[in-house]
């Protein structure tokens, strides 16, 4: 249990402890003078219960001390907790219509329902990556935006796994994320309550390089980097493996899922493929993706409690004073 003023306590224990030096002076003065004139109190336990409603309403005053210095007690509660980022594929690849009406549209039908299943307490993010990754939604409370950034989405572009990665990681962390020279790969510390929802074709393309000596870094680098810092990928496979063609800036263009990519990526990191190869399986989506539950300390004010056990004691020793003295004090 913790206290909020504990001076108050302290202050308030005085008094209960001054009242109660005070009540055994009384009452030692009062069987002093009844037997200097001869006459008796009626025995010792005639004295205490005289004396029952005394003690009582000190009990209450040291009881009311402590509820003013507003106790409170550490209470664990186990709750849907962190940061989960929404990294949505809208490459061309993502108009073939062999998942209907098309894998883009079906991937935002399902990120949406994802959405406005999740508990307020989980703030969430939109990334919509091509190459190089761009941000759409910073994680938050008000789903809403996240919502608003998924409606907005179109198909355009190529798809980096590996820009896609990073560009979620730089979202939950508010800072750039990207491999060194040479490979390196940063330090962004430990974040365990958050999970990186990919839905994509799986379909991967280099990035764009950050300059004209470095390369971008690959799919495999950047699920370490989020695995080392405890974050979970789960990966959602939208289209199928007989695939289909689709028409990219005026050429033909054969398209499959491929679920070796997602599933690599998915068990680097400790999270779970789900594959969709139609709408109804995406729209199930919302239910088969769990979030981590992260086990918080939230205090609970117990100055209620105190304050009406105070009211108890003090009540029964006005009762107390009343029935054994005829008087209220």
């Amino acid at each position: 249990m913790s206290l909020a003023d504990p001076v108050l306590l302290a202050v308030g224990l005085l008094v209960a402890a001054g009242l109660a030096w005070a009540a055994v002076v009384v009452a030692r003065r009062r069987a002093s003078a009844l037997a200097a004139a001869g006459l008796t109190a009626g025995g010792p336990g005639r004295g205490r219960a005289r004396l029952g409603g005394v003690w009582f309403t000190i009990a209450g005053v040291a009881v009311l001390a402590i509820a003013v210095a507003g106790p409170a007690a550490s209470v664990p509660v186990s709750r849907a907790s962190g940061t989960v980022i929404l990294a949505m594929d809208v490459s061309g690849s993502m108009t073939a219509t062999d998942v209907a009406p098309s894998r883009l549209a079906a991937a935002k039908q399902a990120a949406l329902s994802f959405i406005n299943a999740q508990p307020d307490n989980v703030d969430i993010g939109v990334v919509a990556f091509q190459q190089g990754g761009l941000e759409a939604a910073l994680p938050t409370a008000d789903h809403a935006n996240a919502s608003a950034a998924v409606r907005r989405l179109k198909a355009a572009g190529g798809t980096s796994l590996g820009d896609a990665i990073l560009a979620s990681l730089s979202a939950i962390t508010h800072k750039t994320v990207a491999i060194g020279r040479g490979g390196g790969e940063p330090n962004i510390g430990f974040w365990p309550s958050a999970t990186i929802v990919l839905l994509s074709d799986g379909q991967n393309e280099a990035g764009a390089a950050s300059s004209s000596t470095e390369t971008d870094a690959g799919t495999g680098a950047a699920a370490s980097v989020a695995e080392k810092a405890g974050v979970h990928i789960d990966t959602v496979g939208v289209g199928t493996t007989t695939g289909t063609t689709v028409v990219v800036d005026g050429y033909h263009l054969f398209t499959a899922l491929d679920a070796a990519a997602l599933k690599s990526i998915s068990q680097t990191t400790g999270g779970t493929y789900h594959p969709a190869s139609d709408a109804s399986e995406l729209d199930g989506i919302a239910s088969s993706i769990d979030l981590r539950l992260t086990v918080t300390s939230q205090p609970l004010p117990l100055a209620g409690a105190f304050i009406a056990l105070a009211l108890v004691l003090l009540a029964a020793g006005a009762v107390l004073t009343v029935t054994r003295t005829g008087r209220v004090v």
